[in-house]
Parts: C-alpha cells; structure tokens; sequence
C-alpha cells in the first residue's frame, strides 16, 4: 500500500506486505489462546448489555476487542499491579461509547491475574476491576441494589472518567478523547524525553469526524509526538449510518475521506490491517509500529465489523442491542456456554427469573449468575489463562527493564504551587506594576504566569488560536526557546502550535496536559470564543479530576482557559467579538471547587488572584482579561482597598464613611474603571455616601467560611444593591437580591440588543454603562430608595 503526498515525514503501510508467512507474529498456540480469551470477551460483551439491562454500546466493544487484547497482552510496557505508575505505558479510550468493552476487558485481566498469578494484582482493591464490579456497570452509586452492594461494587460511568482503575481521563464528549489523550503523550514526552511512556488511543473513524479531532491530529503531527500510537477501529457504522466516510465501494454519507488518509495527511505514520479480526494481522501492525523511528505519529487502522459474531451488526449495534434475554442473545452466547457447559438462569417470558426486567434485584442476580459462568469458563481454559498471565508478567518486565526517569531539567510542578503559596503568604511576589504606569490585564496575566513557568522550570504549556502575541499569552515563555514546541527539534520550546483557529482542541489538548499531573495548560483566545468552545474540554476536565479521587484522593490538576479580550472595550471586533455572555457560561456553571473564574478590573490584581487560584488547585482556572492598555492606578490616594483584597474574591473597594447611602457592586474592568475614573468622583463630589464591592472571582468567594462571607458581605447588602456589571445580568443574581434592584442594574443587554462596533468608550456609552450613565444611574437609585438625609 502506497500514499503519496510531497514533504511527507511519515510513512504509511499495508501490514499484509510485511508479514512473512513462514514467521508468523503467533504460533499456532498462541492464536487459539488469544481467539479463546477473545470468545469470552465478546460474551461478556453481550451479558453486561442484556443484563444492565440493555444499556451500552455492545457494536464497537466487540469490534475494538482484538485490537486492545493485542495491545494488553503483547506490546504495552505496563505494570499491571500499579495503575498510578507515571512511566506506563497508557490505553486511552477516546471512544467513550466502547466503555462497556473497556469494563469487560479490564476485569477479564483481572480475572486472569486472579487465577493465574494473583502477585500482579493491585493490592489495594480501589484500584482492581474485578468480575464482580460488573454489576455496577451505568448504576448509579446511590444504588440499593443488593449485590451491587453486597460485593462493593464499583459504580462505573456510562462512559470512562478516571474513577475507574488504568483510565487517566473522561473521555466520550464529541471528539475531546483524541485531543485529551494527545495531550497526556504530551506532557509524558516533555517529563520523560526520548523514552517516554508511548499512549494508545482507541477511537472509530466516527469518532475522528469532530473537527477538534482533525485541529489536535493536525498539532501532533506538527509537534512529532512521537509516543503516540491512534488505534482506529474502522468499522463504517455510527449511530445513523452503515457508511461513515469514504470507502473503496464508494462515498461516505458524512466525510469524504478514509482513517489512512486523513492520518496520513496530517503526516502520521499509518499501519493498514485489512482483517481487524485476525489476531496475526492485529499483532504484527503493532509490533511493526514499535521499529517506527521518524518521530512522528502513529496510527493503526484495522478494518472490522461492528458487532461481530454477535448477532447484531452495523450501525443497529451502536447503542443497541439484544432485548432482554432474547433467543437472538442466547445464540450469541451459546458458544461460550456449549464450551463451558455453563448455563444462564432461566429466561422463558413468564419465567420469574426475568420479569420482562422490571425487578432489578432478579435482573441482578441473573447476571451475578452469568458472570459465574465467565470465571467458569476462564478458570476451566487454563492454558489461555496461563499465556495470558504470563504475558502480563512479561509486561511488567519489560517497564522495569527500560528504567524510564524524569529527565534531567524537566518542569517541576511542584515548585510552581510552592511559588503561589509564597505569594499568598506574603514571601514573594510577582511583579506588581507601579502605579502610574501604563499596561494591559492580558499583559500583566502572560508575565504572571511567567513567574510561574520559570519558577517551575517549564511546567506551563502555552497554546492560543492564532492570538499568542495579541492576547499576551505568549508572555508566559518568556525566557524558553523561540519558537513552537517540536520534540526533534525545539524540546525546550513551551509554546504549542495547535492547529491554528482552534480553540476546541487548544482546550482539549491541554486539559490532557494537566491530566498528567506534571504540568500545567494554558490556552487562550477571546473569551466570547473559548468559553463556549472550550466549555465540553473543561467540564469532562473537571469530571475526570473528580473521578480520580475515588482511587488517589489529592489535589486537582488544573489548567487555564483564558478569556482574553473579554467585555465591551473590545468594541473595535463588534459584537461577533466583544461578547458579555461568556462569564455565564462557566461561572456557576460547574461543582464547588472544580472551576475558578477571575474577572480583574485592574493590572494590580492578577498577581494576587492567580495565585489564589492556583493554591486552591481548581481544575478548571479561566482568567478574564481585557485588551486596552490601562493606568496603574494609585488605590491608596483614591480611597480604594488594596489590589490585594481580590483574593476574598467579593471585597469592598471602598466603604461608606457613615451609614452609608447605598450598595453598589460591580463587576468587569471596563465598567469599573468607568466608575472609579468617571462616576464616582461626582457621586463624591455631591455628598453619596457608598458602600462599593467589586466582584473579582465568585468562587473564590464561595471557599471563604459562610461566616466570612456574611462578614463581608451582609445579607441586607445584597438587599438593597444595585449592579453594573460589563457581563451578563444573571453573573449578578447572588450579589443583587431584591427584584428592585435587579431591574435597576445596568448590563450590557439592559436596552434589549446587541450592542455595535467602535472604540471602548462609544460601546460602553451606547449600553448606558458609562461613567456618566451610572452616575445617573446610581443617582437616581439611592435617591429613590433610601431618601437623602437632611
């Protein structure tokens, strides 16, 4: 097999070419063990979906199932009795809709370790997958099913998150599987060198049709990721079609290339396995892909059929399957069981065994019954446990043998959270700007998380789409190699090309990076894009950095998504750019501590802010930075609390000196500073006694004790407050309680359209969010709700 595109660094191979009949990759022994341990597999397929009951995606397990036996039982260098080993070898299941071949295969290696040389088995039993943790396949762990219960079962997600033993993320959200996992070979290439851990995705080529897959393909390819190996289960069926992409009998119904090529393309190395079903083949494609020496990326592509030997094939297999316990499914099964002389509960439809599924306790016992027939048949076929038991001890010889070790000069992520908490405790700091000067908020951002890159010795990776120098992102590499990060020719760089416009798969990318727990992501753009394209990378982050805790409680792993040029004074783009409606999309949006948004007014405060954010390890941190230059200004001389006072989050910029005319809060740079420079000298001027509270993150806010937020911020503030905020109006429901006051608060969409293009000042004055309009407007609010004393 042949493809030629100019400038190639890739090759690409038909395995079929470079197999030698006389050699095979398995002696005739070996294949009848692997097909052996396969049969089981793929009936264990069909019991977890029947018994569920009929829940999962039975079509791609099966069809996936040689290609990840191969890779388990033949080439991964791993330990499989430490799933937390940082110099594994990782499978990555970018195909979340496979986890139920995932659980199946997991727990047969368990079951095969269990039998056959139970040394390998973890010994905290947190981090097994055993047979009998089936029985929390998509239950909820609130369950009050008794054996669920009986045999502490792990709950195990509809699709993978790192709750479950070996997984390193959440996976299964249209496409941020790939660039997640390209992300984790990453961050591994970067702290090992040379040696690194190689990463195995999984994916369909239905998987690889989002875009973000083809923008995070495009970046590996550019980068040379060379430990990164995409196995494509190329079976043609999604959902909806039988013809996913273009084939030899023709086009697709939804893209018009094939795996090979679109791989190829993007100048990764491709291995074709025309029989995805044929262990030989399967084995040879990726041994052969281990003598790849061009640094580039690689990816295995075997042809298959989805649902095979199951009954239900194709695009009918996808999400779907057999009904409850029908003929059609006892034929699946009966090889298995004929083999064993197993034999399944009862399941005549007025059997009482069944019940049509309506009584969960009976449905779970049936299939507790099942999965006895699978030890039967494992414990009954020695010689394939023994092969493949052997095989993992072998696996695990191999790791220690290569000896992989952080190499030398690589980042330290832990000197980079030493670093915040020297700022928060007040024994360092990052360069403040003097007051009087003039700078940026994106400015004073890059050259804070400068001071983080180099404390750490590089642990920040830095990506934007297309905007690294207009969003001051690229301030944060200061001081490391020029250039973008290629792993042959710029190592040292810590600047990532990603695709170009590409904010999905900066987000993705480097929510992987951070997965790996040696570094830290930051991707950036104008907030009105990457909030929302960022939104699924960031929340399947915060999911999987949750999961994690239910086997190696610790601190998340964070990663920036920055929203720079944020709010109305990036009028110039117009509304398609100045968009007030991204803080909504995440502040609130997410669990207690997963997610910290930071909304500065001025340069003054990102030092303080940041690294309050990073000490309290969210997974998610998302700046929201303007674009115009700014003056430093003087806060003591104008009356307003120090920069610092941000890190409380919600804190008073400047207290009334009786008791006080009014409530104001505010929230966004350019509505502040339209405040403090234009409104509030008049209302000063003209006798308002103001109590005036700026809103810099709300979830720091939230970590404070209830009895410091209410210190802070009493209850009868809130009552009696108006707001003006450059964000949305709900951002300001929690500060602003009364209906009154909600419908005085001046935002952006307060006059019922979008607002037009133009310089900072004209934007803000045609939303009423001028100085002078909330002079008026606060004016008017103090004077009709709280009369002025005599």
């Amino acid at each position: 097999m042949s493809l030629t595109l100019e400038g190639r660094r890739s090759t690409c191979i038909d395995i079929c070419d470079e197999m030698e009949p006389a050699r095979p990759p398995l002696s005739a022994a070996e294949l009848q063990r692997f097909e052996a341990f396969d049969l089981v597999y793929r009936s264990l397929c069909a019991l977890m979906f029947n018994y569920v009951p009929t829940s999962g995606h039975p079509g791609g397990s099966i069809s996936s199932g040689p290609i990840v036996a191969g890779l388990l039982f033949d080439v991964l260098d791993y330990d499989p009795s430490d799933p937390d080993r940082l110099d594994a070898d990782i499978v990555s299941y970018a195909a979340g809709h496979k986890a139920l071949g995932l659980y199946a295969m997991w727990a047969l290696r368990d079951e095969v370790l269990r039998i056959g040389a139970p040394d390998l088995l973890p010994r905290d039993a947190r981090l097994r997958l055993r047979l009998e943790d089936l029985l929390g396949f998509r239950r909820n762990p609130a369950s009050t099913a008794p054996l669920f219960n009986k045999h502490h079962a792990k709950a195990l997600d509809g699709h993978p998150t790192p709750a479950t033993p070996f997984v390193k993320l959440a996976t299964g959200a249209s496409g941020v599987g790939v660039p997640a996992s390209l992300g984790l070979a990453l961050a591994a290439l970067d702290y090992f060198g040379p040696s690194a851990p190689r990463v195995h995705i999984i994916e369909g080529e239905g998987g690889m049709t989002p875009g973000r897959v083809s923008e995070a393909m495009a970046a590996a390819g550019t980068s040379a990721l060379g430990n990164v190996v995409m196995h494509v289960d190329w079976n043609q069926a999604s959902i909806d079609s039988n013809r996913v992409c273009r084939d030899e009998t023709g086009p697709g119904d939804y893209v018009q290339w094939d795996p090979i090529e679109l791989a190829y393309l993007h100048d990764w190395n491709v291995i074709r396995v025309p029989d995805g079903r044929d262990y030989r083949q399967v084995i040879a494609a990726q041994r052969r892909d281990l003598k790849f020496d061009n640094g580039q990326t690689d990816d295995i592509v075997y042809r298959t059929t989805k649902g095979w030997g199951y009954g239900v094939e194709g695009k009918a297999s996808h999400g779907a399957g057999h009904k409850l316990c029908a003929e059609s499914f006892r034929v699946a099964v009966e090889p298995l069981l004929n083999k064993t002389g197993a034999v399944l509960p009862g399941c005549e439809p007025d059997d009482q065994a069944c019940r049509g599924g309506k009584e969960e306790a009976i449905i779970e016992g049936c299939f507790f019954a099942a999965l006895g027939a699978v030890r039967q048949a494992l414990e009954q076929d020695e010689d394939t446990v023994a092969e493949m038991a052997k095989r993992s001890t072998v696996a695990r010889a191999r790791l220690q043998k290569l000896a992989r070790a952080r190499r030398p000069g690589a980042p330290r992520i832990e000197a980079l959270f030493e670093a915040a908490d020297r700022v928060v405790e007040g024994r360092a700091a990052t360069r403040a700007p003097a007051p009087g000067s003039v700078t940026t908020l994106r400015g004073e951002l890059g050259r804070v998380l400068n001071f983080y890159n180099e404390a750490s010795g590089g642990a920040l990776f830095i990506a934007a789409a297309d905007l690294l120098g207009s969003t001051s992102v690229d301030l944060a590499a200061k001081g490391f190699p020029a250039g973008y990060f290629n792993a042959r020719d710029n190592a040292g760089a810590r600047l990532l090309s990603v695709g170009g416009i590409c904010e999905d798969a900066i987000a993705g990318v480097l929510s992987g990076v951070s997965s790996f727990g040696r570094h830290i992501g930051v991707g950036s753009s104008y907030g009105a894009f990457i909030a929302p394209l960022g939104h699924i990378a960031a929340r399947l982050h915060a999911i999987g950095n949750q999961g994690r805790q239910a086997l190696t409680p610790g601190p998340y792993r964070p990663f920036f998504l920055v929203c720079a040029h944020a709010g109305l004074k990036t009028g110039e783009d117009g509304p398609t750019h100045a968009d007030p409606q991204s803080l909504q999309l995440l502040q609130g949006n997410f669990p207690p501590q997963t997610m910290i948004t930071l909304t500065p007014w001025e340069p003054q405060e990102i030092g303080p802010l940041v690294a309050a954010a990073l000490q309290a390890r969210p997974a998610v941190i998302a700046p929201f930075v303007t674009r115009p230059n700014e003056t430093v200004l003087d806060r003591p001389s104008l009356g307003l609390a120090p920069a610092a006072a941000a890190t409380s989050g919600l804190y008073a910029l400047r207290r009334a000196r009786g008791e006080g005319d009014g409530t104001v809060v505010l929230q966004e740079s350019g509505v502040a500073y339209a405040f403090v420079q234009e409104a509030l000298p008049r209302l000063i001027e003209e006798g308002f006694d103001l109590n005036v509270y700026y809103v810099a993150s709300a979830e720091l806010f939230d970590r404070l004790p209830p009895a410091e937020q209410r210190r802070i911020f009493p209850e009868d503030r809130a009552r009696q407050a108006i707001g003006i905020t450059g964000f949305t109006l709900p951002t300001m429901y929690r500060w602003i309680t009364s209906e009154h006051g909600r419908a005085q608060t001046l935002h952006p969409f307060r006059k019922g359209h979008f607002l037009g293009s133009g310089q900072a000042q004209m934007v803000l004055t045609e939303a009423g969010l001028d100085g002078e309009s909330q002079y008026r407007a606060i004016a008017g609010y103090v004077k009709e709700s709280r009369p002025r004393r005599s």
